[in-house]
């Protein structure tokens, strides 16, 4: 058999990097590799495996509707479609003038919303998007032109024009919302950009701003949906109505599905035929989002995720560990600040140490495990944690699992 770093090498597109195992099963918050060896899973697929790995829920809704209809024409709805749609209306709050526009990914429902924007242009005067310094919106070109990341723009211009970016500041927005803008976008919690937080009271300015000069708010909360932060979705927090609302990662658990939610008027902006998708909203994939959010809400995981998530911050902080700086986040999407750039090398020997982690940047490790997260895992992430913290400072490496 091909070696499989030799296939991925001569096969695959090498837009990932080195691929760091060869994963073949999982089960809850756990993962197997192909020699065997099992990895305690805190990424959670960046944020999507909500309910982790092979979830009789899931499991279940894939098979039951894979062997009943998977895939028609947007000519024709679908019960799961409907479904979907009016269980996100609820949970999002968007009421009953809220509509859904389903799409296959974050970056997809990202593109919709920056259509979305350039139809907010009445009288041809708002020609403007703002976007903040630092987030990450998707890397198709309407969601690139939106992120703010030169480091990974630069390749790709010219991108679509009319986006200017700004530092995440109550000062900056002050100074740069003005009656020529279309729409803000904003991650409540900027997750790739380290798990940065919002200044407090950002969302609430960034609200009045908006409606006093007619431009939309748009919230991408593909990483901090679904419950991630302990509350079903982070703007809820605020106490704020938003005039659209991105998703995807955590409401298909691992189902590639994304969604666009706007509230109001602004769900009269998009009509016949200004946008689509061939494979929007069909039935696997609504029915598979429909099983993950109802177990979400009837297994009470929000609340588990806001519960976990402090027990999580105080095993990290209690670790008393001098390269630990700081814990920033909410529920279970964290950043562990690290006081050097050694976040790769820590990422690396956690692997060795059988833990999955993440470095959005060197001097942060991200934590996104599923929100099923119980004491058990958590205990293993505590002993695993602290084995790879001391092989990194040791500089020995570490062999196997504890």
């Amino acid at each position: 058999m091909t070696d499989w770093h030799d296939a991925a090498n001569s096969d695959m597109m090498q837009v990932f990097g080195a691929p760091q195992a060869l994963l073949v099963r999982g089960s809850g918050c756990s993962v197997w590799d192909s020699e065997g060896t099992e990895y305690l899973d805190f990424l959670g697929g960046i944020a999507v495996n909500a309910l982790g790995h092979a979830h009789p829920a899931m499991v279940d809704a894939i098979t039951r509707q894979a062997a009943e209809l998977i895939h028609v024409s947007n000519y024709f709805v679908t019960p799961p479609q409907l479904e979907l749609a009016a269980r996100l209306k609820r949970l999002t709050g968007a009421g009953e003038r809220g509509r859904v526009y389903f799409s296959n990914s974050g970056a997809e429902a990202n593109e919709a919303a920056f259509k979305l924007a350039r139809l907010n242009n009445s009288g041809g005067t708002r020609t403007r998007i703002l976007a903040l310094t630092g987030s990450f919106h998707g890397r198709t070109m309407g969601a690139l032109a939106m992120t703010g990341k030169p480091s990974i723009q630069t390749p790709f211009a010219p991108l679509p024009t009319g986006v200017t970016h700004i530092d995440a500041t109550i000062e900056a927005l002050e100074a740069a919302l003005d009656d020529t803008v279309a729409a803000l976008i904003v991650e409540p919690i900027q997750g790739e950009s380290g798990v940065v937080e919002l200044p407090d009271g950002y969302l609430v300015r960034a609200r009045e701003l908006t409606e006093r000069h007619g431009a939309l708010l748009l919230l991408d909360e593909v990483q901090t949906g679904a419950g991630r932060t302990g509350s079903w979705f982070a703007f809820q927090r605020a106490g704020i109505v938003p005039d659209a609302l991105t998703l995807a990662k955590g409401i298909g658990g691992g189902f590639p599905i994304g969604a666009l939610v706007t509230f109001g008027a602004a769900s009269d902006l998009f009509t016949p035929g200004t946008h689509g998708s061939t494979f929007s909203g069909n039935p696997l994939g609504t029915a598979t989002a429909n099983a993950v959010l109802r177990e979400i809400e009837d297994a009470g995981l929000v609340e588990n995720a806001r519960v976990r998530g402090e027990q999580l911050r105080e095993i990290v902080l209690g670790i008393g560990s001098p390269l630990i700086t700081e814990v920033r986040g909410k529920g279970l999407l964290l950043g562990i600040g690290l006081a050097e750039p050694v976040a790769a090398d820590l990422v690396r020997t956690a692997l060795a140490a059988g833990l999955i982690l993440n470095a959005p940047n060197p001097n942060t490790i991200r934590l996104a495990p599923p929100l099923i997260v119980g004491d058990d895992e958590l205990r293993h992430f505590d002993e695993r944690f602290r084995a790879a913290l001391a092989a990194l400072e040791t500089g020995t490496p570490n062999e196997g699992t504890p």
